[in-house]
């Protein structure tokens, strides 16, 4: 027995969750699903957006993420589907906090991002026991902080 085809607004959904598309690639989700949230950095340093409305906007994605993320858990049946990628677009404008305008903090932080989202240090693994939508988005933010810093490190003192 089949499922139900999704709705319209199901699929809406899935469509925020999964990145615009970009999170239904087979191979590397995540990483493909993380170039969203890169152009959104990008508009927010071509704005010249401050750290305030950079960190206005994440705190928006991130609330919204949370409800987003669990339903499209649910409705794809698994705890963190791979495909749900709004997680790792929201961590883009946390990093667009910290890193200098230019391709070459867009790369450094979409690099550092994506190598501590799979390698997932103290406290990121944690984070994702949280239940529902608010882990699924918490350690992906955490990945997103680690980054920042290095970035903000590597920035301040080797750029």
């Amino acid at each position: 027995m089949h499922a139900p085809p999704f709705t319209r607004r199901q699929r809406l959904l899935l469509f925020v969750a999964e990145g615009f598309g970009f999170g239904r690639t087979p191979i590397a989700p995540g990483t493909f699903g993380s170039l969203p949230g890169v152009s959104l950095m990008w508009l927010l340093q071509n704005f010249e957006a401050g750290p305030l409305p950079c960190l206005t906007v994440w705190a928006i994605c991130f609330a919204c993420g949370i409800p987003i993320c669990r339903r499209a858990a649910e409705l794809r049946g698994k705890h963190d589907p791979g495909n749900v990628v709004w997680d790792e677009i929201t961590a883009f404008p946390l990093l667009a906090t910290v890193a200098q305008p230019g391709w070459e903090g867009l790369l450094l932080g979409f690099i550092l991002f994506r190598i501590f989202d799979i390698a997932k240090p103290w406290p990121v693994h944690r984070l994702e026991r949280l239940p529902g939508g608010l882990g699924i988005m918490a350690d992906d933010q955490a990945a997103g902080l680690w980054a920042g810093l290095i970035l903000a490190a590597a920035q301040t003192w080797l750029l």
